[in-house]
């Protein structure tokens, strides 16, 4: 993870609300509707199923209490305010405990259209309708359990597991490709890109190609694994993972599909 942010997140009161000013409000509103414009036939019908529960609207931010209500009722998970950039043990610590991170700042509107680190329309928008979802909440809980007995390297290979998957995976659904992945569902470019795009390869996704494929957090994905269903979400989070992650150190990694990324003058 990056070390320094430019964005400072708010601190909720004693009630875990925040008061959002105006112009926060605005910028939520004009992602939201961009990206609800974009998502039908397109996002996986689990998203949706999840949105309607959470009850999101374009009005305001919503407040992180009403959203762990609706959490704590369908998958016993919640979500946790952080700072707008966190460690991975603390990442991992908060998943294995069912609390899902969320950075209490929103974007400006100069990086309206790509922000490099997760900000909360990222976290509510991109991720909380899926964690409604039983596969999706065993598969994140799953993941952030295996992380923190991990070591370093380890977590290397599963944070292209997570990549791959709850940040930019996509799944077949009767017949069609669609979207679960959260830095997708977030995007409205790469929301047309992942799917309509010519550019990018779509693999079937097989656990220890995803382990050995390496990715770039700046750019658009030049390669996307496809779910055979949604439901194998849930039969990943049953696998024995980390001889797989074994398994993929011995392989190696596949050679990048992208040009390495230029180093700052």
């Amino acid at each position: 993870m990056a070390k320094n942010s430019k964005y400072n997140s708010k601190t909720p009161d004693e009630n875990g609300l925040i008061n959002w000013e105006a112009h926060e409000n605005t910028v939520w509103k004009a992602l939201y509707e961009q990206q609800m414009a974009l998502l039908p036939n397109r996002a996986c019908e689990e998203y949706f199923a999840g949105l309607d529960l959470l009850g999101l609207t374009p009005d305001t931010i919503p407040q992180l209490p009403d959203i762990d209500r609706v959490l704590r009722q369908t998958t016993g998970w919640e979500t946790a305010a952080v700072p707008a950039l966190i460690s991975f043990a603390e990442f991992f610590e908060l998943l294995a405990n069912k609390r899902f991170p969320v950075a209490t700042f929103i974007r400006s509107k100069n990086d309206f259209h790509y922000l490099q680190e997760p900000d909360i329309f990222h976290e509510v928008m991109g991720h909380c309708p899926l964690l409604t979802n039983p596969a999706f909440a065993a598969f994140t809980e799953t993941y952030g359990k295996l992380g923190l007995k991990a070591t370093k390297e380890q977590r290397v290979y599963l944070a292209r597991l997570y990549w791959f998957t709850v940040e930019f995976g996509l799944v077949r659904q009767h017949g069609k490709l669609r979207i679960i992945g959260g830095g997708i569902l977030s995007s409205p470019k790469e929301t047309r890109y992942a799917l309509e795009s010519n550019v990018p390869v779509r693999q079937r996704m097989a656990v220890v190609d995803a382990l050995r494929t390496p990715y770039r957090i700046d750019i658009l994905q030049p390669l996307y694994y496809v779910l055979d269903n949604f439901s194998q979400l849930m039969d990943i989070a049953k696998m024995d993972i980390m001889p797989l992650v074994n398994e993929a150190q011995q392989l190696g990694l596949f050679e990048p599909l992208f040009p390495p990324k230029q180093q700052a003058s």
